[in-house]
């Protein structure tokens, strides 16, 4: 009874919102003399709602499943010639699970932020997403607010640039008349169109097709690496250097640190307290398109992908692989969305735009936004070093750690752990259990993620500096096409 107390409580503004909308829509339509919608409007609304307006928790899991791999499905290859075959997958799970867990911190504390607001001050959110940074801050106080806020947005920032390169890098294998540099230019302005999208809840069709992509992409990868075979004197040394395999290791912790958006997307649903366990169910999905992929490639192509960190690049050219590519674009241009919406909502709310009704009013206000991201990509366009470092300085902190000691001060007070919205389950030890595991999680993203890993992004991404320039004109393109700048 309790538990469907806190539903009903949780879920009432979104209901309310659903119907003042529908209401709203009418009226509009058949202007102000109440009357019923007519057949075409009703049929519209049925259209728009299939299409648009998604708040169940099958959207969830495919926006959560959509949004936690895309351009990083072309590096796993190239991060299993890092770290060798054993150990890409050993931590592809093991990181899976770490990744799943700390979405279940997330959700836990979102879940306890909203109902206390709910009951001591009967807050409306019908025209406000809560994001992480206001739920650190409504739990824990503004220090934890700013250092939240600060890791967050950073990373999504990064992870907006990480999506523009990727699509400068995969155009580049069907149409190399346009260096990587004058692509980037090109889709930076179409992604820019993200602005006219409201919310997650309005990425339905979006977040569907977009794992529809994804999954083609990755068995096309297998299946084209399995009938290649291995090419002729493949070796398979890694890993061979502990700066290369930490490297590799920080990569699949980005991988499966897609959850900085875990607040916004379970704002989007009608029932929030079921997102639970679709993190989890996403990222077994997830690890059948992985690990099949990046074992395939690594098998067939070995240390040659160690100069290859796109996987594109090794394959021949075929409809099939330009059909991957032109997928993984469009998906690239959906999590572009993804990455981008959570930054529009804490720029909106800076000023002061946020509660506007106006679909264009915000978009405008939200175009400085897409500036620095699209300067940023111009600077930095490499492709798989800028994932592991974002990985070791960012996602450590933002999807690991935070959560992880946030949880743990939450529910330190005797009180708070017995008037807890969301008790652990006693299969992991009800809260000593949970508790250690927090701590675990701290201590290994802190000693390995962010220490080693951090040491090992930052030499790999200097020595790419060093090599190639700021600036780039065309990163790991073979050099008659094009010099350095």
């Amino acid at each position: 009874m309790a538990s469907e107390k806190v539903e009903t409580i949780v879920a009432g503004n979104y209901i309310e919102m659903e119907r003042a909308v529908a209401g709203g829509a009418a009226t509009s339509e058949e202007g102000d003399s109440g009357a019923a919608p007519s057949g075409r409007r009703r049929g519209k609304l049925a259209i728009s709602s299939l299409f648009w307006h998604g708040g169940s928790v099958y959207d969830a899991w495919f926006s959560c499943a959509s949004n936690q791999v895309a351009q990083v499905l072309l590096t796993l290859p190239y991060s299993f010639s890092q770290l060798g075959m054993i150990s890409g997958i050993i931590l592809q799970i093991f990181y899976g699970l770490m990744g799943s867990y700390t979405a279940y911190l997330i959700s836990v504390l979102y879940i306890e932020y909203r109902t206390r607001r709910e009951r001591e001050k009967s807050a409306d959110f019908r025209n406000h997403v809560i994001q992480w940074f206001e739920v650190l801050d409504g739990l824990l106080g503004r220090h934890w607010r700013n250092a939240g806020l600060f890791f967050n947005c950073t990373f999504l920032l990064f992870g907006s640039v990480i999506q523009l390169i990727a699509c400068a890098s995969n155009i580049y294998y069907i149409n190399d008349s346009l260096d990587k540099r004058t692509w980037t230019y090109v889709f930076g302005a179409c992604c820019a169109t993200t602005v006219f999208v409201p919310s997650f809840r309005n990425y339905r069709v979006w977040s569907f097709l977009g794992l529809v992509m994804t999954s083609y992409t990755a068995w096309y990868l297998t299946i084209a690496a399995l009938v290649n075979g291995k090419v002729e004197g493949v070796t398979h040394t890694g890993p061979s250097k502990m700066v290369l395999y930490f490297t590799g290791a920080t990569n699949i912790l980005y991988t499966f640190g897609g959850h900085a958006v875990t607040v916004e997307i379970m704002h989007a649903m009608w029932k929030p307290q079921k997102f639970k366990t679709i993190y989890l169910l996403a990222t077994v999905y997830v690890l059948t398109l992985t690990l099949p992929s990046a074992s395939a490639m690594y098998w067939a192509f070995g240390d040659a992908l160690l100069d290859h960190s796109n996987a594109f690049s090794l394959l021949p050219r075929t409809p099939w692989r330009d059909a991957a590519v032109v997928l993984m674009l469009l998906h690239q241009f959906i999590t572009f969305g993804f990455a981008c919406t959570p930054l529009y909502f804490v720029w909106e709310k800076a000023i002061g735009v946020h509660s506007s009704t106006s679909v264009l009013q915000r978009a405008a206000a939200r175009l400085p936004v897409v500036l620095p991201i699209w300067f940023l990509a111009v600077i930095f366009p490499f492709f798989g070093p800028i994932n592991s470092t974002v990985g070791s300085f960012l996602v450590s902190f933002t999807v690991y750690i935070i959560p992880a000691m946030a949880h743990t001060a939450v529910f330190a007070p005797a009180s708070a752990r017995e008037n807890a919205v969301e008790p652990p389950p006693s299969a992991i030890g009800g809260w000593a259990g949970t508790f250690a595991v927090n701590c675990f999680v701290v201590v290994w993203v802190l000693v390995v993620g962010f220490g080693f890993g951090g040491w090992a992004s930052t030499v790999n991404f200097v020595r790419q500096v060093d090599t190639f320039g700021l600036f780039t004109k065309c990163y790991q393109c073979p050099p008659r096409h094009y010099k350095k700048n």
